[in-house]
């Protein structure tokens, strides 16, 4: 059984092991809900690549610890005061390079979603080739209510994953959020096991991948090439979204909730002076 080569700094937000050709790449920041940071994203894209140049990897598990499988995108570790020109094409690259680094993994990978998984932690999840969930797994896409556009090949790949009416239902203004049978129930995840059982289950598949020569796939017959097209653009629609009043003004009203002052005060300053920045776009 051996690890990945993690730095010091990608040991602080995921761990791996090697175990019979299956590697676990697994989010260790249960205190912060497994949110994606830069530094969270930089380090498991590192751990996917690592793990396609390895030869002992046959397959890959995506999981994350605690009670959460992740609650996406730290928006507030993302954005930053700049250029308004240079801001939309930061965002458009981060985005898109995000959702690159799930489909560019050219081994058989799998997601197993351990708790309730929101956003980006949901669309990326359905760019592997299955989701294992356990039964206290929850799925929300709240893009509607914070007054975005879908991303993670979701505008595309839901309608055909699990049809056009649950694909509404999540994405649009309803923020349904299925639990873990309701999400099989829909074909958006393909098994739900007990909590205590999903790593052993998800390993067992993997294993299983493995002995039966599984290629990477993706779901609903998913064609690479589409779907990265899809994810470039939804990444220019995405950032022109962020950059709207709507959202940058409920970015501003959430994090002043969560008394991150310095932060809220950045997007409330963004909302109330957009009409004066948004001709540099």
């Amino acid at each position: 059984m051996n690890d990945l080569q993690l730095t010091t700094e990608m040991s602080k937000y995921i761990e791996t092991t090697i175990e019979d050709g299956v590697v676990v790449i697994k989010m260790i920041q249960p205190n912060k809900l497994n949110g994606w940071t830069m530094p969270m994203m930089e380090a498991f894209t590192a751990a996917f690549q690592q793990a396609d140049k390895n030869d002992e990897v046959k397959a890959i598990v995506f999981t994350g610890e605690g009670r959460y499988y992740s609650a996406g995108v730290n928006l507030s570790s993302t954005i930053q005061l700049m250029h308004p020109k240079k801001l939309h094409t930061m965002i458009v690259e981060h985005n898109q390079s995000l959702f690159d680094a799930f489909l560019n993994v050219s081994k058989p990978i799998l997601a197993a979603i351990n708790g309730p998984a929101i956003g980006a932690s949901v669309t990326s999840a359905t760019l592997c080739n299955e989701i294992i969930a356990a039964k206290e797994a929850t799925f929300l896409t709240p893009f509607y209510a914070l007054g975005v556009t879908p991303e993670g090949c979701s505008s595309v790949h839901f309608p055909r994953l699990i049809g056009e009416q649950s694909a509404q239902r999540m994405l649009g203004k309803d923020g349904w959020k299925p639990s873990a049978d309701q999400a099989l129930a829909i074909g958006l995840v393909q098994t739900v096991v007990p909590q205590e059982e999903l790593i052993t289950r998800a390993k067992e598949i993997a294993k299983g991948w493995i002995r039966d020569g599984v290629q990477r796939a993706f779901l609903a017959n998913g064609d690479l090439a589409e779907l990265k097209q899809v994810n470039k653009e939804e990444s220019n629609a995405l950032a022109s979204a962020f950059l709207s009043s709507k959202f940058l003004m409920s970015q501003a009203k959430f994090l002043w909730s969560k008394k991150k002052r310095g932060i809220a005060a950045v997007f409330f300053m963004l909302a109330t002076t957009r009409l004066l920045w948004a001709r540099l776009l």
